[in-house]
C-alpha cells in the first residue's frame, strides 16, 4: 500500500529542488527549508567574504556561498542537466554556447528548474534550521522528527514523518596541518573567501591543492599575482614552470613554512610568499542534527547505507547529495527518486542489520585498498555501477551509456591537457570527445 509522507527537505539548492520534485511525483506532502531569499544554494554567487578569511572562528558571519567570479563548471553542459530535464542554453549571449557554463546560467536551469516543476510555492524563504531531532522511540515503526527554524526574529517548530538533508557541503572550509604555520608571518585564505584576483595584485602567491578550484584559481589569480607556485600531490606533473603559463608554476607538496615568510615545498624548492590560499575542499557539517548513531569522522559521514540512508533512522532520515567525483545532477536525482519512492513504500530498505553489514563491507574494502576516510564518499570509478544499481532498484532502465563515456572523456582531457582542458574541449564536437574513449 503506497503511503503520503509529511516530509521536511532542508535546502534549496539543486539537491533540495530534485529531492523536492521527485518527493511531490510520490504524492508527499514537503516543505523545503531555505535560509536565504532565493533557490540555487551554492549557485548564488555572493561577493562577500567571511570576516575569518580561514573560516575558523566559529563566531563569524558566514557566508554560504563559494564562487569566485569567474567560474565555469567542470562538467559540460550535457552533464549538468536532469534525465528528464536537459541543460539547454540560457540567455547569456556568447556564453550560452560555451560547454562549460558560466555559473550565472547554471542558476538560472536552477531557478527555472524549480518554476516548471511547481515548487516555489513549497519553499520557505529566510528560513534557517537550527535543530532537527527526533521526538519518537527508536524502536517504534513509524517515526515522527521536530524541525526548529528561525525565520527572521522568530522561532517555529513543526513535526514531520520524515527529513531530507540537502544542505550542501561547499561552505566549511577543511584545512590541512602544515608544519611551521603558527609562526609564518603571512596572509592564510580558504578558497571559500576567493572572489576575484584584484585583491592578489603583485603578490607572491602559494596555492595548496590542485582539485577543481586550485586548478581554476591559480588562473584566475595569475591575472593580477606576481608568481603563483602550486603546491600537489599529483605525481601527473613536472616540478617547476607550467607550460603556456607566464608566471605559474607546480612543486611536490608544502614540507614546512618558516617564521621568515619562506614556504618550502618537498621537491627542495623554496619560495619567499606573501599569501597561501588554500584549495584543500570543505567538510560535511549538520550543525542543526541532534541525533545518536551517525558522525562526521575526516569527512566520512557515517553509518549511511548507499551513502543516502541512516541504517538506524532509515527511511525516515536521509542525505542527497553527499557523493562527490560523480555526475552530480544525476546522482542526486536517482538518490530522491530512491527516497521517494521508499518513503511512499514502492522500494523496501534492507533491515538495519543488514544495512550495517553493507557500510562495514565498504569500510574495510577502503581499509584494504589503502583508500583515506576522507574519501568515503567519492564514487569515481564505482559511479557507474552505483547510478544503474540506483536506477534498478527505482524501476527505471539502465543510465545511457553516453553519460560515462562523457564523463570518462573529461577525466582524460584534464590528465592530457591540464589548465588548457576547457579551451581544447571547446574546440571539440560532442561525438568527436565520445569518441575518444570508445
Amino acid at each position: 500500500m503506497r503511503r503520503s509522507c509529511k516530509v521536511a527537505v532542508i535546502g534549496g539548492g539543486m539537491s533540495g529542488l530534485v529531492a523536492a520534485r521527485e518527493l511531490l511525483r510520490e504524492s508527499h506532502q514537503i516543505t523545503v527549508f531555505e535560509k536565504s531569499h532565493r533557490v540555487g544554494g551554492t549557485w548564488v554567487y555572493d561577493p562577500c567574504v567571511e570576516s575569518d578569511p580561514l573560516g575558523l572562528d566559529p563566531h563569524r558571519a558566514k557566508v554560504h556561498g563559494s564562487l569566485y567570479a569567474s567560474l565555469r563548471t567542470n562538467l559540460m553542459r550535457p552533464l549538468m542537466g536532469f534525465s528528464d530535464y536537459p541543460f539547454t542554453g540560457c540567455d547569456f549571449g556568447d556564453t550560452s554556447e560555451l560547454k562549460f557554463p558560466r555559473h550565472e546560467e547554471v542558476l538560472h536551469f536552477l531557478e527555472a528548474f524549480a518554476a516548471d516543476s511547481g515548487l516555489m510555492g513549497f519553499v520557505k524563504f529566510g528560513a534557517e534550521v537550527v535543530k532537527v531531532k527526533r521526538t519518537s522511540p527508536d524502536d517504534e515503526l513509524s517515526a515522527s522528527w521536530m524541525v526548529k527554524w528561525v525565520q527572521g526574529h522568530q522561532e517555529n517548530i513543526e513535526h514531520f514523518e520524515a527529513v531530507v538533508i540537502c544542505n550542501g557541503h561547499y561552505s566549511e572550509p577543511r584545512l590541512p596541518q602544515i608544519p611551521g604555520i603558527d609562526r609564518w608571518p603571512g596572509k592564510q585564505v580558504h578558497s571559500h573567501n576567493y572572489r576575484t584576483p584584484e585583491p592578489y595584485l603583485n603578490q607572491v602567491i602559494v596555492i595548496v591543492g590542485k582539485g577543481p578550484s586550485g586548478f581554476d584559481i591559480s588562473v584566475d589569480v595569475a591575472n593580477a599575482a606576481k608568481e603563483v607556485h602550486i603546491a600537489s600531490r599529483s605525481l601527473r606533473f613536472k616540478a617547476g614552470k607550467i607550460r603556456g603559463m607566464e608566471n605559474i608554476f607546480e612543486h611536490e607538496v608544502v614540507s614546512h613554512v618558516d617564521p621568515d615568510g619562506r614556504v618550502n615545498f618537498a621537491d627542495g624548492f623554496s619560495v619567499l610568499a606573501d599569501i597561501i590560499l588554500y584549495c584543500t575542499g570543505y567538510s560535511y557539517h549538520f550543525p542543526f542534527l541532534e541525533i545518536n548513531n551517525l558522525t562526521v569522522d575526516d569527512n566520512r559521514v557515517g553509518p549511511l547505507y548507499k551513502h543516502v540512508f541512516s541504517p538506524r533512522y532509515g527511511p525516515y532520515l536521509s542525505f542527497v547529495g553527499i557523493t562527490s567525483a560523480t555526475i552530480v545532477f544525476l546522482t542526486s536525482e536517482l538518490q530522491s527518486k530512491w527516497i521517494s519512492q521508499v518513503l511512499s513504500g514502492k522500494c523496501t530498505l534492507p533491515s538495519e542489520n543488514e544495512m550495517m553489514s553493507s557500510v562495514k563491507e565498504m569500510y574495510d574494502e577502503m581499509e584494504e585498498a589503502g583508500k583515506p576516510k576522507h574519501r568515503t564518499h567519492w564514487l569515481y570509478d564505482k559511479m557507474e555501477g552505483y547510478l544503474d544499481w540506483l536506477a534498478a532498484e527505482t524501476g527505471l532502465p539502465q543510465i545511457e551509456r553516453w553519460w560515462f563515456h562523457m564523463f570518462d572523456a573529461l577525466l582524460k582531457s584534464f590528465i592530457s591537457f591540464g589548465h588548457g582542458f576547457r579551451g581544447k574541449l571547446e574546440k571539440m564536437s560532442y561525438s568527436n570527445l565520445l569518441n575518444e574513449v570508445k
